[in-house]
């Protein structure tokens, strides 16, 4: 039993005795959310496919606080997730994010997991520990790209103490990948060993009504610390009519162990300076113009060249150095504009100009569908076995509706579907197509 089960157990044991405190109760929330996914990823090149149907379900059952000075309460969720397709279908790789694998190979029919956090409030400040954590900062995004969530175990601390500021800490030791129903330890891309150790700190910080400004650290231990800086500016122009900026700068370097057997970052597949090691600086910026319905998004991205942009990814690796990509612990996101559908535009040296027109129908009087489409494109990128460079890009258009009123409201659906295609070391080009149905029933 993990050491944040037994914590949750405790803390459980002695709220049970204030369950009728004012707050706790009354402030409860409990829902239950479904997700239906189809998942088509057709390599073009390779032949190794992969199409599945699965059925994901979440129960969240989050308390309020006791009473006091300091208030308790706790969370819990559990999860499960079902195969539709049955038997092996036409799933060629056993290594996938989709569905654990059995040893030959084939989906599992279910799997499952639950965990939960304690957690205590003083004043504006809250403190969360436990298994079922999904922090959502620029330092580290939980990924919630496949039937089930990704979630991590360790503690983490929020404070608004300050009028307009927001304060974020905390450490991980484990994650719980998205088709998985153990957990890991923390890692990077291409790695064969592990950390129980990712701090962070920082803060967001609101300087006038319409300009935001973030910094944060973080430290995986033996592979890299990372430094963030951030600026995000809304410009009303009219009523529906504004203008909005988001700046976004990133400076990673080696950490410990990083470089040494086992402790090596393989650079999206790309270039480095050093071979194995974390050496990057990242800067991007977004514009988006929007006029009622819509919105006229353009950008730009620009990869340091001594090595590849890297974030927290357990990559299918554990400690001892097997792969486990039968757990089903892969796929990660990360807090920049090109982390897109199919593929993500990080390698040393990479120029990426992207784009994305999306319309809201409300305006034409039709709520709850929106369309849109994305064109990204990266050149320049370094040639780890040459000296010239290669270049890669990515079309993608999704369509989103949600039943707004009737016995049928909040259900909603989405239509994705997306082409990479590349050169040189890039990755297989492929065409990949997910339909979604999600519901989330609130109970309390």
């Amino acid at each position: 039993m993990y050491k944040s089960s037994l914590a949750l157990a405790v803390a459980l044991g002695v709220l049970a005795q204030q369950a009728g405190a004012a707050g706790f109760v009354e402030d409860s929330k409990l829902s239950l959310s479904s997700r239906t996914m189809y998942f088509n990823d057709d390599n073009r090149e390779s032949g190794i496919d992969q199409k599945e149907s699965g059925q994901g379900f979440k129960l969240d059952y989050l308390s309020g606080f006791t009473e006091g000075t300091v208030g308790f309460g706790v969370d819990v969720q559990a999860l499960w997730g079902i195969h539709l397709d049955g038997g092996r279908g036409s799933r060629q790789d056993a290594n996938n994010t989709f569905f654990p694998s059995d040893s030959d190979g084939s989906a599992v029919h279910n799997w499952a997991r639950i965990g939960g956090n304690a957690k205590a409030r003083f004043s504006k400040t809250e403190f969360h520990y436990g298994s079922a954590l999904a922090p959502m900062l620029p330092i580290l995004v939980s990924n919630d790209g496949r039937l089930l969530p990704q979630t991590f175990e360790g503690g983490t601390l929020q404070s608004k103490e300050i009028d307009n500021l927001t304060i974020n800490a905390g450490q991980l030791t484990h994650a719980m990948g998205r088709a998985s129903s153990n957990r890991t330890g923390l890692s990077v891309s291409g790695a064969f060993r592990d950390s129980n150790k990712f701090q962070f700190a920082g803060g967001d910080y609101k300087l006038t009504p319409d300009l935001t400004l973030q910094y944060y650290y973080s430290n995986l231990e033996d592979f890299y610390k990372q430094h963030f800086l951030g600026a995000t500016h809304v410009f009303k122009i009219a009523d529906n009519q504004s203008f909005k900026t988001d700046l976004r700068y990133f400076d990673s370097s080696s950490d410990g162990k990083n470089g040494q057997t086992g402790y090596t970052f393989d650079n999206n597949g790309g270039y480095a300076k050093n071979a194995g090691e974390v050496d990057n600086k990242t800067w991007s910026a977004m514009f988006t113009y929007t006029l009622g319905g819509h919105a006229l998004m353009l950008g730009h991205q620009q990869v340091g060249d001594d090595g590849g942009f890297v974030w927290l990814n357990q990559g299918g690796v554990r400690k001892d150095g097997l792969n486990s990509g039968l757990e089903g612990n892969g796929g990660a996101s990360f807090y920049l504009f090109t982390d897109s559908m199919i593929n993500q535009f990080a390698r040393a040296g990479e120029n990426t100009t992207f784009g994305q027109y999306s319309y809201d129908f409300a305006a034409l009087g039709v709520p709850g569908l929106k369309a849109s489409v994305a064109y990204l494109r990266g050149d320049d990128i370094k040639n780890a076995r040459t000296s010239g460079t290669y270049n890669e890009w990515e079309r993608d258009a999704r369509v989103d509706y949600t039943i707004q009123q009737g016995s049928l409201k909040g259900l909603g659906f989405s239509l994705r579907q997306g082409v990479y295609r590349g050169s040189g070391e890039s990755n297989p080009d492929k065409d990949q197509t997910r339909f979604i149905v999600n519901y989330t029933y609130n109970f309390l």
